[in-house]
């Protein structure tokens, strides 16, 4: 695949976005062109040959952002290679095992056709907005757990994808 890649995500305090932009990164270092933007800022999707759309969970929900871009989107989204991930565990659960999308999300996969989704750790300190984000960070359960080498190994995998056709022809 020689087009663009879009990585559309849903944050609210930044933690998807960096997500979003490593896996942008590590395309460009495999050689896919990407770029990464905030869902909300995608007027267009069908100008993209290929999707990744991350959105951070909030008590048990995509991030609005992510759920309104697939919803708004989904006509552009249907027959091109699209990818998924969400953010949020506040501990070490998604760096120790496989966790499943949130119902929504799996609706949404199953919709589409999705090839993939991961979930990554998210990260929630001080800062952050919303009054659910202060009260988890009163009762100390804040900090910082998401894993950079699982998300670009994750993103590496997505490259080899786009790619393997290339390689065929």
């Amino acid at each position: 695949m020689t087009g663009k890649v879009l990585i559309a995500y849903g944050t609210t305090n930044g933690s998807t976005a960096r997500i979003a932009e490593t896996v942008a990164e590590v395309l460009h270092r495999e050689g896919v062109d990407a770029e990464a933007l905030p869902a909300r800022a995608v007027p267009d999707a069908a100008v993209y040959d290929a999707v990744v759309v991350g959105g951070a969970l909030y008590a048990g929900r995509w991030h609005k952002d992510a759920r309104r871009f697939v919803r708004r989107h989904r006509g552009e989204l249907a027959g091109r290679p699209v990818w998924f991930f969400s953010s949020g565990p506040l501990d070490a659960s998604a760096s120790e095992r496989e966790i499943p999308p949130v119902p929504g999300v799996r609706r949404a996969m199953t919709a589409l056709d999705v090839s993939g989704h991961v979930t990554f750790g998210g990260r929630l300190e001080e800062g952050a907005r919303g009054r659910v984000a202060h009260m988890i960070l009163r009762s100390g359960k804040g900090g910082d757990y998401r894993d950079f080498s699982a998300i670009e190994s994750w993103a590496t995998g997505i490259a080899r994808d786009l790619t393997a056709n290339e390689r065929k022809d």
